[in-house]
C-alpha cells in the first residue's frame, strides 16, 4: 500500500507544498555542478514551479538512494534513461524507481526497431547533464521525452534537479507538460 504523504514528508513551505525530510529549500549550497543545478533552477523559476526544487545532503544518484532521501515510494523517482534508438536517435525515457525500462518499447514508441543504452559521453553531449543528475527540464529542442505511464498512479513525483544531490518535486501531468513528453507504456 502506499505510504500517505503526510508520513513521508516533513514540514510545509510557505506555499503549502511539503518539504521532503532532510532538504533544505532556504539554504542554497554551491555544489560541484552549480551549472546544471542552476540550469534546473532557473527553468523552474521560469514556469513558477521554483519552490519544487530541494537539495539533499545525501545523494540521490540512484533510484532507492533518492527514495531514501525524500521518503517517498520508490515508483515515484524519476530515472531519466538516454537510450539510443537504431543507433542515430537519442530519447529521454523517464522511467518509474521501481521499474525497468524496456527497449523494445521504447524504440517502439518513436518508429525504432532497436535500442539500447547511450553511454555517458552521448548523454551528456545530448541533454548537458552528466549521469546522476539527468534532469528532463531544459532540454535542447529536438530530443523526444517519453514518459512511463506507470506514473499516471501518483500525484507527485521526483526527477532529478541537474545534480546527484537534487530534486523536484512535480505532478505528474505537470511534469510532461513541461518536458515536452507524451506518455507511453515503456517498462517493465
Amino acid at each position: 500500500m502506499r505510504r500517505r504523504m503526510n508520513e513521508a514528508l516533513g514540514k510545509a513551505d510557505p506555499c503549502g507544498c511539503k518539504i521532503p525530510k532532510g532538504a533544505d529549500p532556504g539554504e542554497r549550497k554551491i555544489p560541484k555542478k552549480a551549472g546544471s543545478r542552476e540550469r534546473v533552477r532557473s527553468f523552474l523559476e521560469r514556469h513558477g514551479l521554483a519552490e519544487g526544487f530541494f537539495e539533499f545532503e545525501q545523494s540521490t544518484k540512484t533510484a532507492v538512494m533518492a527514495a531514501e532521501a525524500v521518503g517517498c515510494e520508490l515508483g515515484q523517482i524519476v530515472k531519466s534513461l538516454v537510450v539510443t534508438v537504431d543507433d542515430d536517435k537519442a530519447v529521454l525515457a523517464l522511467v518509474a524507481g521501481d521499474r525497468r525500462g524496456d527497449f523494445s518499447a521504447i524504440a517502439a514508441a518513436v518508429g525504432g526497431s532497436s535500442a539500447k543504452m547511450a553511454d555517458a559521453d552521448t548523454v551528456r553531449e545530448v541533454t548537458g547533464y552528466a549521469i546522476g543528475g539527468v534532469s528532463p527540464f531544459d532540454l535542447p529542442e529536438g530530443i523526444p521525452v517519453l514518459v512511463d505511464d506507470s506514473f499516471e498512479c501518483f500525484d507527485v513525483v521526483y526527477p532529478a534537479a541537474g545534480t546527484p544531490s537534487s530534486m523536484v518535486r512535480i505532478g505528474v501531468p505537470m511534469l510532461v507538460e513541461i518536458s515536452r513528453g507524451r506518455l507511453a507504456a515503456i517498462s517493465q
